[in-house]
This record gives structure tokens, C-alpha cells and sequence, in this order.
């Protein structure tokens, strides 16, 4: 482990290390996608085939809030598990929350007290006002919402603004750069969608010593290859890649699912610390 790190990147140093992986998997439920209908069952038999290879988890919150409190229940089933099973995982708790500044306190209190999530998704729509109150939590980790993954992401992200010297820069780049600006006791890293690799370059150009949650690898269609040369840091860390249904949903069997679900994360971890390795990085 690096001394003298954050402990959250401390910590997430060391699950990196300890599983050679970059890989979060997403827990996004959607029951009929599911193998068995048992979300709990189902969460806990993917965590317990993936546990060995990956580095973070991340449960979608609006998966379970769909389902009302007897979803809610199925998370904290889903976190306490996690916490048994693969107690070096980081969990991310994705909200992306963000209001003004009284709701984000109930908000950041309900991600990192209530939850106990290492690290969670927000909104920046609001700005510093709408995300100090996560700020203040110091052995945690804030991920800004920054340039999504999914095709109209154009219509706002990229809207050019004027910075301050009156020069055009696209919105998702205004935000990348205040993060980099703004005090906090957490720390902050980006959301970049694994699907647009000139943005994730862009970001890593504006912030380079930012760590970076990617979403979008597997069906949304994400090039590995340019998320692993554009997306890393100079140590080759940095990175956190998200996986989600690709994992999840390997097999529609329900006695042959989690081994399919640990087959499908080997590959992708094996096809990453290639990659690494091709780019001049290794473990």
C-alpha cells in the first residue's frame, strides 16, 4: 500500500492490489432479466462468483427504490454480504444525488451514515452549494456525475460555455475542472462514460490525478481499449471500469448463473491486465 494516501484511495489501492483488478461490478437488478426472481439470492451468488476478481461493487439505488421497502431490504441484505464476503471490496452507493444544500445534507447523511457506502454518485447540477455537505465526509469518496455514458448526453454536457478567461469549454469539462479546484475532506473523482473515449481522454487531460468511475463497458458498448489508454492515471491506476449486465446476465440459468457471471468477469479482468501490460503497467 502507499503510505501517506487518503484512506479511501488507501483502501481502494489495496482491493485493486489484493485482486489485480479494476473491475466494480454493478448490481442493477431487473427481475426479468433474472435468472431466479430471489434479489437477494441473486445479488449474494454474484457477489460470492465474483468476489476474487474485482475491486468495488455498485448498487444502482433506483433499482431497489422501484421496488419500494421490500427492495430497500434486498440492498441492505445486498451491503451486508458484501461486507462478509469481500470485505476489501469498495461500495459505491449510485444515487446521484444532489439539491440545495439542506436536502444534500440528508442526502449525504443517508449515503454515508445510514448506508455506510464508501463512496457515492452526485449531481454537480446545483453546484459547490448542492455538494459540500459530501465534501465533508473525510474517509469517503465522492464521484461527480460528469460526462454520462448514454447517447443524449450531448445535449447538455456539451454545451459550450465560457471559463474564466471568457474561452469556450464544453460544460462536462467546466465540471471536470472544478472538481479539481474545489476544497474537500472526501475525496472527489468523475463519472465518464467508458462509450466516448475522446471525452474520457479530455477529462484525464483536465484532471489528471482524478480517479475516474467509467460505466458503459459490455452492452453499452465501450471500447476497452481506449478506456485503458485514455482513462488511467500515469501510475496506471486512477481507473475504476463499471460492469453490469454483461456479468449479471451471462446465463439465464438458475443453477449455472454465478459461474457464468465468474467466468465473464475473469475474461474481462484478464482482457484489462493486458491491456495494462501492452500499455507498460503492470501489478
Amino acid at each position: 500500500m502507499i503510505e501517506n494516501l487518503h484512506k479511501y484511495l488507501a483502501r481502494l489501492d489495496l482491493s485493486m492490489r489484493e485482486t489485480r483488478s479494476l473491475i466494480c461490478v454493478g448490481l442493477d437488478p431487473v427481475i426479468s432479466k433474472m435468472p431466479i426472481t430471489d434479489i437477494t439470492k441473486f445479488n449474494c451468488e454474484i457477489v460470492n462468483s465474483t468476489a476474487d476478481h474485482v475491486c468495488a461493487y455498485k448498487p444502482n439505488l433506483g433499482f431497489y427504490e422501484a421496488m419500494g421497502l421490500e427492495g430497500l431490504k434486498h440492498l441492505e441484505a445486498t451491503i451486508e454480504h458484501i461486507r462478509n464476503r469481500a470485505p476489501h471490496a469498495i461500495i459505491i452507493g449510485d444515487g446521484k444525488r444532489g439539491d440545495i444544500a439542506s436536502t444534500s445534507e440528508a442526502y449525504s447523511d443517508s449515503m454515508f451514515n445510514r448506508w455506510d457506502f464508501d463512496a457515492t454518485t452526485v449531481n454537480p447540477y446545483g453546484g459547490l452549494e448542492s455538494l459540500e455537505p459530501f465534501f465533508e465526509y473525510e474517509e469517503k469518496c465522492v464521484y461527480i456525475w460528469c460526462r454520462s455514458s448514454n447517447p443524449g448526453a450531448m445535449e447538455f454536457q456539451d454545451l459550450l460555455i465560457q471559463n474564466d478567461n471568457n474561452k469556450p469549454i464544453k460544460l462536462y469539462e467546466q465540471i471536470a475542472l472544478s472538481a479539481t479546484r474545489w476544497k474537500s475532506e472526501a475525496v472527489i473523482g468523475l463519472v465518464a462514460g467508458a462509450s466516448y473515449a475522446n471525452e474520457l481522454e479530455n477529462l484525464r487531460n483536465i484532471a489528471p490525478n482524478t480517479q475516474i468511475l467509467a460505466p458503459g463497458i459490455g452492452e453499452q458498448g465501450g471500447d476497452l481499449k481506449s478506456v485503458i489508454e485514455h482513462g488511467v492515471d500515469k501510475s496506471g491506476r486512477g481507473l475504476m471500469i463499471n460492469s453490469s449486465r454483461s456479468i449479471l446476465y451471462a446465463s439465464k440459468s438458475s443453477t449455472d448463473f454465478g459461474n457464468a457471471a465468474n467466468m465473464a468477469v475473469i475474461r474481462l479482468k484478464d482482457d484489462i491486465n493486458k491491456l495494462l501490460c501492452e500499455n507498460g503497467f503492470d501489478w
